[in-house]
């Protein structure tokens, strides 16, 4: 299956890092929140082994109220289950994760819900992992400590993506 370009993940494809989407530019985050006031939050399910990490993760994204955690994971086939189950717009997932780590786990992810925003979010600054979570169908790759904005901005254009263009 291929992308549809007005779904979630071709925003959130198309949002590089600092280069424009081809449908949006590349906004600061609170304008896009702005954009998306009236609109339904963007459903994310976020997987991590740290548990620390993941109850921060889960508050900051709580915060913005374009943005809803459904669903928190602390391994790969934990994050499978909550994602066929809750069908979340995104999914923001740690590459080192037990059971079933996560480069494989956003592969089976990307195979069985090819239209959603999957961004993998890690400590290691390895580039070859960074490589394995973009081959396995990542739509980004963001270290912990560099994250927030890029994260938050990539997660908002997962919605802002199903807007209606005004000419």
């Amino acid at each position: 299956m291929t992308r549809d370009d007005d779904h979630p993940a071709a925003a959130c494809t198309a949002m590089s890092l600092g280069a424009p989407a081809s449908r949006h530019p590349l906004l600061p985050v609170r304008e896009l929140m702005a954009e998306l006031e009236d609109s339904a939050p963007v459903r994310v399910v976020i997987a991590d082994d740290d548990g620390a990490f993941l109850e921060s993760l889960g508050a900051l994204i709580e915060a913005q109220p374009e943005l809803q955690i459904v669903g928190a994971a602390r391994d790969g086939l934990e994050a499978i289950e909550l994602t066929a189950t809750l069908e979340p717009d995104a999914v923001v997932i740690d590459p080192h994760m037990p059971r079933l780590d996560g480069v494989t786990t956003i592969a089976l992810l990307r195979r069985d819900h090819p239209n959603i925003c999957l961004i993998a979010l890690t400590g290691d600054t390895a580039p070859a992992l960074h490589r394995a979570a973009d081959e396995a169908g990542a739509d980004g790759v963001f270290l912990k400590g560099e994250f927030i904005e890029k994260l938050l901005a990539r997660l908002v254009s997962a919605r802002a993506a199903e807007s209606p263009q005004v000419s």
